[in-house]
């Protein structure tokens, strides 16, 4: 069998473009692999023109390792975040592939279930106004719809250090949200690597009492000198990766045991065997892997075979319960959520059926989406002119 084409198809939302690719084999094996980049949609697919024709057409997509290898070694230059978000594209679209043409589902090709159902939180769902009364609300919604963990990023645009007021007003809205989901749901803090590490110390004590499941890259990921800082100086879990892309870079923060939790997207850090590596390396250490999953049903799909069979495996983010619903409507065939839970997917390989015209009617989007701008939260990018 070899890969005989690759199509790139570009989704859009009002703040995300998703990148689809199907992947086609001289039997008539289609497979599907997916990847969100932030505001480089167009870099990722200037690679893909290259490692199309280069590295991609005439595999055998049975061969993944050799894939990975020749991708990322026979390029001589340093792999990154648009290098790996193409090669996990592929790569994942070869495992579906895998799975269809010997009719197992993908994780079952990955070493077997370990578990009968994966937990899920929520993200995406706290698009209100920035108030401790609309939070309380937006949380409410989320826990009726069955979810038992929830995330959010209470801190609006601040960078470095927050002024009092807005601090105040955090910790208030995760109050809120604690008081509107009672004890028994996990609240998962984002920070998305906005503070020093002494803000950020000061900030997760204040967080305490509320008993979050972690907080999340308190710091910038560069330098994890910092991250170790706070995470030996405060006693709620620290969680981070979601923008280390490559391998080799988990080895700091494994030796320094700067992290508790471990989120490496499995759509750009090189696809499902890459993150089974680090998630089997983390595991030496005594650390939970979960996933980042900020796409639509097709990354979500991976995500979950991942969980299936993953000893480590702590938990899932979904965005497509309450982000863009059109985005869920793209790939059907993943369980949905109930009681806070997916069931195992069921395949044959990612067990997801694109639905191309979904695709088309939503073009790609030019915008540029900045997460440290007033009113992020909301999800509306900035429209930017390209003067055509």
């Amino acid at each position: 069998m070899r890969i005989v084409a690759v199509e790139p198809l570009v989704m859009g939302t009002p703040w995300r473009n998703l990148t689809i690719v199907r992947v086609t084999t001289d039997e008539g094996l289609e497979g599907l692999g997916e990847v969100r980049m932030v505001n480089h949609t167009q870099a990722l697919l200037g690679y893909l023109a290259y490692a199309i024709p280069t590295h991609i057409v005439g595999t055998d997509p049975f061969r993944v390792e050799d894939l990975i290898q020749r991708m990322i070694h026979a390029d001589f230059e340093r792999s990154g975040s648009v290098s790996m978000s193409g090669l996990a594209a592929i790569e994942i679209a070869c495992w579906d592939i895998m799975g269809k043409a010997l009719g197992r589902p993908v994780y079952e090709l990955l070493g077997g279930a370990v578990r009968e159902k994966i937990k899920a939180y929520a993200n995406g769902w706290y698009t209100v106004e920035r108030t401790p009364e609309d939070m309380f609300q937006a949380a409410q919604r989320v826990t009726a719809r069955g979810y038992r963990a929830l995330k959010l990023d209470p801190f609006g645009p601040g960078m470095y250090e927050l002024e009092r007021a807005e601090r105040l007003r955090a910790i208030d809205i995760v109050e809120a949200v604690r008081s509107a989901v009672g004890d028994d749901v996990e609240i998962l803090v984002e920070m998305h690597g906005r503070f020093t590490p002494a803000v950020a110390i000061a900030i997760s004590r204040d967080l305490e009492r509320f008993e979050p499941s972690w907080v999340e890259e308190p710091v910038p990921p560069d330098n994890l000198k910092a991250l170790s800082k706070v995470a030996h100086a405060v006693k709620i879990p620290v969680a981070t990766g979601e923008r280390i892309h490559v391998r080799h870079e988990f080895r700091e923060l494994f030796e320094l045991q700067a992290a508790d939790i471990v989120q490496p997207d499995i759509t750009s850090v090189g696809g499902l065997l890459e993150t089974r590596r680090i998630a089997s390396w983390a595991e030496t250490y005594f650390t939970m892997i979960a996933p980042h999953n900020v796409g639509g049903p097709v990354s979500t799909a991976a995500a979950l075979h991942l969980g299936a069979c993953t000893p480590n495996f702590k938990i899932l983010e979904h965005f497509n319960d309450f982000a863009d619903s059109e985005i869920k409507a793209s790939a059907l065939g993943n369980p949905e959520v109930v009681d806070g839970w997916f069931e195992l997917p069921r395949g044959p390989g990612l067990g997801v059926v694109l639905d191309r015209a979904v695709v088309e009617a939503h073009p790609p989007q030019t915008v540029h989406f900045d997460l440290y701008a007033k009113d992020w939260h909301l999800r509306r990018a900035r429209v930017v002119e390209t003067g055509a």
